[in-house]
């Protein structure tokens, strides 16, 4: 199941307030300003920083991807 769209359109990161963008393959919410993921589990969204994790190059150039469409 996915994330509601009414929920996308109103969650953001709680670091830089910043959109974030829902990558439903991966289950997470994808901070590109920020470098980093948050998780998603059963189709409930994990907005707690500590929760978050930090992406090196390959991995945040492949997520930049699937964001881009």
């Amino acid at each position: 199941m996915a994330l509601d769209p009414t929920l996308l359109e109103i969650i953001v990161c709680p670091e830089d307030k910043g959109e974030l963008v829902y990558l439903e393959a991966e289950q997470v919410l994808f901070n590109p300003r920020l470098r980093r993921t948050y998780p998603v589990r059963d189709d409930i969204p994990v907005l707690l920083i500590e929760e978050a994790a930090g992406l090196d190059d390959a991995e945040f150039d492949r997520l930049s991807a699937l964001a881009a469409g």
